[in-house]
């Protein structure tokens, strides 16, 4: 299993033959609507080319529903099967083609051969925001989505151990900051975690994030996660 972090929230997982593709934003679209919030590095391009098995989109904003970026996912040959909360759901419908859409809920649950897919809660500004929780080796991968500390997404998590938490840090736009996410990782007990949501927007860095297994991800690099 391979897991690149794409920036901002966005994460790519290579887990066998299926290609997982989660909250991609590889434009510079949000900054036509807020021009602070500009991208401080350049996208590689190379992952607009790749051909998703998977697309998860955790909740309905711009830097996690990107219609600059899907255009190059929704191609006339794409197959993929498309996981979103209700709003993101119905948005992404409107590509038509040959996919599978997946409401994906709180709750709700996708097996797919090796790989278990469920939706977690998330306290965010749009209130279907969901996180995602990926099972694949008797491992389970936790990406939070845009949230907030908050008991009721501790609420919707299963009883079980979390390899690594993909999280984020910047606190702003309802998202938690690094103080929160640190609690939060405590929280869950989380053997890695890997802090999401800098850097990309702003000058941030992750110096603010405590955490004894904390990894700090690289744009466009591999997350050396141990695995």
């Amino acid at each position: 299993m391979k897991i690149t972090w794409l920036g901002q929230a966005g994460l790519l997982f290579e887990i066998e033959d299926k290609t997982i593709v989660i909250d991609p934003y590889l434009s510079d679209s949000v900054a036509k609507v807020n021009p602070k919030n500009y991208r401080r590095f350049p996208v590689d391009e190379n992952y607009l080319n790749i051909k998703p098995d998977m697309l998860i989109c955790t909740h309905n904003h711009l830097d996690h529903l990107d219609k600059e970026t899907l255009d190059h996912y929704f191609t006339p040959d794409a197959k993929m099967m498309v996981f979103a909360p209700n709003g993101g759901w119905q948005d992404l419908r409107t590509y038509g083609g040959d996919h599978n859409y997946i409401l994906f809920n709180i709750g709700t649950e996708w097996n797919e051969g090796p790989i278990r897919l469920r939706a977690v809660a998330a306290e965010h500004s749009d209130p279907a925001a969901i996180g995602v929780l990926i099972t694949y080796a008797d491992k389970t991968y936790y990406v939070t989505g845009d949230t907030l500390y908050s008991e009721r997404v501790f609420t919707s998590l299963p009883d079980e151990e979390i390899e690594a938490v993909f999280l984020p840090i910047n606190g702003v736009g309802n998202n938690m900051n690094a103080a929160d996410a640190s609690r939060f990782v405590a929280r869950i007990g989380a053997k890695y975690a890997v802090p999401l949501h800098f850097g990309l927007f702003d000058e941030m860095t992750a110096d603010g994030f405590v955490h004894s297994g904390k990894i700090v991800p690289k744009a466009f690099e591999k997350i050396n996660i141990p695995l």
